[in-house]
């Protein structure tokens, strides 16, 4: 038998953590992802679904952040499910029991890189980071933006301190150095 080691999308057995008086930005390791696509014809039966696991069916531009899963809306009738990867590894799984033929179901785990931004410095960050108005963002608001040529999510978690970053995994390096870069500029 094969004797592996995972990996984090920074290439750590552990979570880098960066932390400096103003922020800490922390890899996020353990969030379990997946994508839902409703099918035609099937939108309000995958609606039915996601009030039924979230509470609420995400509207563009907003997160349901219940607890354990949450949810973010990524465009007409498709979202994105995350919850804790220690309770939920096989979320794309559930999620297929539950939704049926209703929505099309991926893993989305293996694919995201996720970086939450705490302290009082990031708003400022998030400033010289992206180009999302952070200022006038509550929580759950999402936005889809750019951070250094990738196509990255944010997302204004409870604290108002907080901000959620998932990036691709594949550019895990070159987003963290955008980060580290913005974080340092702030300092």
């Amino acid at each position: 038998m094969h004797s592996l080691t995972s990996v984090t999308a920074l290439g750590g057995t552990e979570p880098r953590i960066d932390t400096f008086d103003h922020i800490k930005i922390t890899e996020n390791d353990g969030v379990a992802l997946a994508s839902v696509a409703a099918r035609i014809g099937r939108e309000a039966a995958c609606h039915k679904v996601l009030k039924k696991l979230l509470g609420a069916v995400p509207e563009t531009g907003r997160a349901v952040l219940h607890d354990p899963e949450a949810g973010f809306c990524m465009g007409p009738d498709q979202w994105m499910i995350g919850a804790p990867k220690d309770t939920h590894e096989l979320l794309a799984d559930q999620l297929k029991d539950l939704f049926g033929d209703n929505a099309s179901i991926t893993e989305q785990s293996g694919a995201w890189v996720c970086f939450d931004l705490r302290g009082p410095a990031m708003e400022d960050m998030s400033e010289r980071l992206c180009n999302i108005p952070i200022r006038s963002m509550i929580s759950g608001d999402v936005r889809r933006t750019v951070i250094h040529q990738l196509g990255c999510f944010t997302i204004r978690r409870a604290d108002a301190d907080h901000l959620r970053i998932l990036g691709p995994r594949a550019s895990a390096e070159t987003l963290h150095h955008a980060i580290l870069t913005a974080a340092l500029s702030t300092a």
